[in-house]
């Protein structure tokens, strides 16, 4: 039974025609394109099968960029049974069945990789049923996933395993795998310089799509060669990898939050410009772009809160297209603004504070005194009403009586935070003073 997962996609060697994508798949790890990090002499794959000692690992890395090729070619490259399975299709009497399957054969002395597409998609139960199989040597686990492995697999999992990360391939690796494609099919693509340039971008890094367009282009009958009209005419741009719920939504937002908090707002526009073109819902990112001007403007600036709010009820308005540039509008002022984390520090402080401090009463001086008894108890004795002392301010202490006083929010000298310093200098200057008397 477990060879209905030995060779997924049905007989190669028979006459049907194969996407030139299949064609191309390398047939030794020195033909893949991209990848060096990985697959370099002095790279981890390299030194591992120099050395004769290939362990599990997890591939981690977008679409269409080798791992299920490496993975085929490192069972060739170590004689090891290749079995490939994937986490979407294959359930837990499938997977038993794989398991008994890799032990008889290593009864025999054959030993076997399995391939787990998209192994992020296992529950943890399911991730943890790898593991004894993969400690007594059963199976040599060979992993790729799409997401973090830090978020969406099991610790005893990945302490099993090395990650490698797979990249995107660049657009140099994109015209040797064309060069490679036009040499398949003995002729070369009709395409004007710039349009060449059009469609490797259109593969957005992704090898197996840039082979699917190739075939595609292959096949039209046209007079000449086509320019980048032409071809975009004929042909659509490819879809951005981005899972609204996955790890290019987190890289993105990231990127646009760190260009805003670096005070760049071309950057910014573009990664703003990038979420929206993939279909990233406005309010989202409405609501980022006013939690960067709460955590690092603050009060720097303190009409920024304001300016993101303003831009949010716009898009509330006027609905898309129309909306996001009011959006846009406000992502560029707080990119200009002056920057500063002082009051999200002092906050982070003062929670962690109170989270230690939690059961210390007020002074009594500061608690209102309702009845006769709390009277009596002292409350309020002593009460300095800050309106009637000279300056407005009175100096005296406000910390639990058992807590020395803390300064949480230090501004810095950025924005209208020099004159929130100046405030902050002058009562603690006035504080030490009226304390002495």
């Amino acid at each position: 039974m477990a060879d209905l997962f030995d060779t997924p996609g049905g007989d190669a060697s028979s006459n049907a025609p194969r996407p030139l994508a299949d064609r191309l798949r390398p047939k030794a790890l020195g033909e893949v394109i991209g990848q060096e990090q990985v697959l370099g002499p002095e790279a981890p794959l390299g030194v591992m099968l120099e050395a004769g000692t290939l362990g599990s690992i997890i591939f981690w890395g977008p679409p269409g960029v080798g791992k299920t090729t490496i993975a085929r070619l490192l069972a060739d490259a170590t004689d090891l049974h290749f079995v490939q399975i994937s986490a979407i299709f294959t359930g837990v009497p499938e997977l038993r069945k794989v398991f008994d399957a890799a032990k008889m054969r290593r009864k025999t002395g054959q030993g076997t990789l399995l391939f787990v597409d998209e192994i992020h998609r296992f529950n943890k139960a399911q991730q943890d049923g790898f593991l004894p199989h993969m400690e007594d040597g059963t199976i040599l686990l060979v992993g790729a996933t799409t997401e973090n492995p830090s978020f969406e697999l099991n610790a005893a999992l990945l302490s099993r395993s090395q990650v490698l990360v797979l990249e995107r391939l660049s657009l140099a690796d994109l015209e040797r795998l064309a060069q490679r494609a036009e040499r398949d099919l003995d002729r070369a693509l009709p395409l004007e310089g710039h349009a060449r340039e059009a469609l490797l971008e259109m593969a957005d890094g992704d090898g197996r799509a840039l082979l699917n367009l190739v075939e595609q282009v292959m096949s039209w009958r046209v007079a000449g060669k086509l320019n980048t009209d032409g071809l975009t005419t004929r042909l659509m741009k490819r879809a951005a990898q981005y899972d609204k719920s996955g790890d290019g939504h987190y890289n993105l937002i990231s990127a646009l939050h760190k260009s805003v908090r670096g005070s760049d707002p071309d950057a910014a526009l573009y990664w703003f410009a990038r979420m929206l073109e993939a279909g990233e819902d406005p309010r989202f990112l409405a609501r980022r772009i006013t939690r960067m001007a709460v955590e690092d403007i603050g009060l720097a600036d303190p009409q920024a809160q304001a300016v993101c709010l303003d831009s949010w009820n716009t898009y509330e308005r006027l609905g898309s297209p129309e909306g996001e540039l009011a959006l846009s509008q406000a992502l560029v002022y707080i990119a200009l603004a002056p920057k500063s984390n002082a009051n999200y520090v002092a906050y982070k402080a003062a929670r962690k504070a109170a989270k230690k401090t939690g059961s210390l009463m007020p002074p009594k001086h500061i608690l209102n005194a309702p009845t006769k008894l709390m009277t009596e108890q002292g409350y309020g004795a002593g009460y300095a009403y800050d309106h009637d002392a000279e300056d407005g301010f009175s100096g005296q202490d406000y910390f639990p009586d058992d807590m020395p006083r803390t300064q949480f929010y230090d501004p810095v000298e950025r924005g209208f935070e020099r004159d929130l310093r100046k405030r902050v200098d002058y009562f603690n200057k006035l504080r030490r003073e009226r304390n002495k008397s």
